[in-house]
């Protein structure tokens, strides 16, 4: 017998994944946990919260209050953050800026800040030759602004401190503000997702039907003015009273310029707009930002010339070594072994293709952590592609790339544990200390590049420093969740049966022959192809990093994850085969790098674009936060494509030598 109430939550589940799948189909996308509507009745209070400063000048976030703006009545408080905000560098405050719904306000009293000090001043002026943003958030629209620039109309998000004129500052002390607001659709679905804070604002059922609906908020657009105020006339003003005299916004002129020893004076209004935009739509305005038909063609172009390059160096691959096994396998013993002072190439190298490599235990530690953080890749951008990691939930792309790395530790254990058993033979000593280390490695490399990148930060004052309790947090989650979830991968790997070669090892190693050219050249030429699938997209990864634009095409980065996983694969077993037909049976490490050399190509694409794309960052500080970081991801990358490239080029030789009759 089923419990009712266990049948009803089942009912209910299947009920909201089905509403999921129709709302995926009829919409540009859907928006999962943590994004429901919240209906507000007219008249109800609208608070705008502000987030760090930012500038693609210095990419270094400061905290809004850190200059001279208008505080809040109650004080500063944070907004709620999950870990992913405040790896970002993202600190949510409140503000004091306050709407009515669907109420026009115009020439409302913010505040009157006192007299600069010459602190004051020389920081204010210093952020804005520095191009700094102010960033407002409503009911979780970042604030929007409208530029023409010849015959097209421009989107930022946020809007400048001010600017600067000849040798004069001017700040932006006056906002117009226009809300867009769809009315509110009562729906059982909506009562039924409502939960928390989100179900207090849906209307209630009476036994008369449905309250008077209220409004969404689908829209955020602000326009900054430079108003000349006099500061003497609001000296007894109180927050949210009437200006004195009205005040009319022209952001085509400035007027209010930042002098030392002179007081400011803060103003704003507000208007509704009734629009047609439907709450799942809202974000389209961001999420459509720069060309789009650009960035589409550019994205099928480069899938449509590496699915065509990729086929050719298949085909010819799988051509090329079923030739050579049909010939050899024809032959009977007495012709292989007269045949064999005449044939070169990989059957020469049977003896030594399985001798172990030189340093194995490093191998299989960064084969380990390779499995991990590909596995975090995969999976991360396909739940980010179903719409669970949706721009309008802050900070769960990092959080959630976090926590599956975290989780994925059993892999790496498995993974660097069972490697290093086979390459031992099924000798087990020594697998602790292996999964000890691919649980420290990685993990260890990046705490060192974050650490010094921290200290720069802090030394700047920057809220894109990660706090000392934060810093707490994440090595407790490193040492509690992913150590033991390592250690315990190692051991299951320590326990499952090791693969037997095909093929015994000579005792005494064979010669390579002398190459014409180094082998080393062909393998870090070979990273130009896995690069070719990525370096379109990774332009707009860039630009979303660096420049401050919202990335949301996690489909086709998931497409072009699995085309470059297949090109690595591909160029490595090529290369191996290339390197066994010249006897050379060193093929471990090659394998390795051949397709992880892609991450130097990245590294220099990198530079390329701190050098031509980001001309304006300022200072030493900026460009050693932007290389530091670009260095963290390129390890990362390697880590991943080498391991690709090994394990497929393992498997090649696997097969291949598992293929061949010997004695």
């Amino acid at each position: 017998m089923i419990c009712p109430k266990m049948e009803s939550f089942h009912q209910f589940r299947l009920w909201v994944l089905a509403f999921c799948f129709i709302t995926f189909q009829s919409c540009n996308g859907f928006y999962l946990p943590g994004s429901y509507p919240h209906n507000y009745a007219v008249g109800d209070d609208l608070w705008v919260k502000v987030n760090s400063l930012t500038s693609i000048d210095t990419e270094i976030p400061f905290s809004y209050y850190s200059l001279p703006f208008c505080q809040p009545e109650g004080g500063i408080k944070d907004s709620a953050e999950n870990l992913g905000e405040l790896l970002m560098g993202d600190r949510i405050e409140n503000s004091p800026y306050r709407f009515k719904m669907y109420t026009n306000e115009s020439d409302v009293l913010l505040c009157r800040v006192d007299k600069l000090s010459a602190d004051q001043f020389k920081i204010l002026t210093k952020r804005i030759d520095e191009m700094y943003q102010v960033n407002l958030i409503l009911d979780n629209l970042p604030a929007i602004r409208f530029t023409k620039k010849e015959d097209y109309f421009l989107r930022w998000t946020g809007y400048p401190v001010g600017i600067k004129i000849q040798d004069a500052y001017y700040i932006f002390n006056h906002l117009k503000f226009n809300v867009l607001v769809h009315k509110y659709e009562e729906t059982n679905v909506a009562r039924v997702m409502g939960t928390g804070d989100a179900a207090e604002m849906i209307p209630p059922i009476g036994k008369e039907g449905s309250e008077k609906p209220g409004w969404m908020v689908v829209g955020f657009e602000v326009i900054p003015c430079s108003i000349m105020h006099n500061a003497d006339s609001i000296k007894d003003s109180k927050m949210y009273s009437k200006y004195p005299s009205p005040i009319k916004c022209d952001p085509s002129t400035v007027a209010m310029p930042v002098k030392e020893g002179q007081p400011l004076a803060f103003t704003y209004e507000v208007t509704f707009e009734e629009s047609d935009i439907k709450w799942p739509s809202r974000w389209d305005a961001y999420l459509k930002m720069e060309g789009a038909k650009v960035h589409w063609f550019s994205i099928l172009n480069s899938l449509m010339v590496i699915t065509f390059l990729a086929g050719i160096v298949l085909v010819i691959f799988l051509r090329t070594v079923r030739r050579d096994l049909t010939r050899y396998e024809e032959l009977d013993k007495e012709a292989q072994a007269q045949m064999t002072e005449e044939l070169s190439g990989w059957k020469l190298v049977v003896g030594d293709v399985f001798r172990a490599p030189s340093n194995p235990s490093l191998l299989c530690i960064m084969v380990g952590n390779g499995v991990q953080i590909l596995g975090m890749a995969v999976v991360t951008i396909l739940f980010a592609a179903l719409g669970f990691m949706s721009p309008a939930s802050r900070g769960t792309l990092i959080t959630g790339m976090l926590f599956i790395y975290l989780i994925l530790g059993v892999a790496a254990g498995y993974a660097a544990v069972r490697l290093w058993r086979t390459i031992g033979c099924g000798d087990q000593k020594g697998w602790a200390s292996v999964a000890w280390k691919a649980a420290c490695f990685f993990p260890g490399i990046a705490f060192l590049i974050l650490t010094t990148l921290n200290f720069l930060l802090w030394g700047s004052h920057s809220t894109g420093a990660i706090p000392f309790s934060l810093f707490v947090i994440l090595i407790l989650l490193w040492f509690c969740i992913s150590v033991p979830l390592t250690l315990a991968g190692g051991y299951f790997g320590a326990k499952a049966p090791h693969l037997e070669y095909p093929v015994r090892t000579n005792q005494i190693p064979r010669e390579v022959p002398q190459q014409r050219y180094p082998s080393w050249l062909l393998v870090l030429g070979a990273g130009t192809l896995p690069f070719g699938t990525l370096f379109i997209e990774l332009f707009f990864i860039m630009s979303s990093i660096w420049m401050g634009r919202v990335y949301y095409v996690f489909g086709f980065l998931f497409i072009v994850m699995i085309l470059l996983v297949v090109v690595c694969a591909e160029v490595s077993l090529v290369l191996t085969y290339m390197h066994l037909c010249v006897e050379d049976w060193r093929w471990w490490w090659k394998s390795f790098f051949a397709s992880g050399s892609v991450a130097i190509y990245i590294f220099l694409y990198s530079v390329n674009y701190l050098v031509f794309d980001l001309k304006s960052l300022s200072g030493p500080v900026s460009a050693t936060l932007y290389l530091g970081y670009s260095l963290f991801m390129v390890l990362a990358i390697m880590l991943a494509t080498g391991t690709v490239g090994f394990l497929s080029s393992f498997w090649f030789v696997y097969y291949l030598f598992s293929s061949v009759k010997l004695d």
